[in-house]
């Protein structure tokens, strides 16, 4: 990891609610933001500012997150999802999260994630796939 990563460094990414982002048991003209497809993009978010930080060969991995999930956000609105880095303790990161639609803040968490050395995991998650095998 280099050390252009800091506490507080930020990123915003925008995206509008399409189809697959949403649950239906509202009924088909009131699909709203699904909350397992709210943290895939505060995920996806976070790891998409530790790739601007981090060494060639290096990725992230998520190891925990914690978000509250308090607004509907209707089909085709769009959302801004903001990720903050809180704490840097070696190789784990932990973000601040916040998303909100064009009407109320929606959600609000943290979410850690792991640097790690993308051959040594490569590696490590062969070997249980080979020990699985076996089992």
């Amino acid at each position: 990891m280099t050390s252009t990563l800091t506490i507080g460094a930020t990123a915003t990414r925008r995206i509008v609610i399409d189809t697959p982002r949403t649950i239906d048991f509202l009924g088909e003209a009131l699909r709203v933001y699904a909350t397992p497809e709210l943290v895939r993009d505060f995920e996806v978010a976070c790891r998409e500012l530790l790739l601007e930080h981090i060494e060639a060969g290096e990725d992230s991995v998520g190891t925990g997150i914690s978000v509250s999930h308090g607004g509907a956000t209707l089909r085709g609105m769009p959302v801004d999802i903001t990720v903050t880095v809180a704490r840097i303790e070696g190789r784990l990161v932990t973000f601040d999260l916040v998303a909100s639609d064009t009407v109320e803040e929606i959600s609000r968490g943290t979410h850690s994630r792991f640097v790690v050395a993308v051959e040594k995991l490569r590696k490590k998650v062969a070997d249980k796939a080979a020990r699985a095998a076996v089992a």
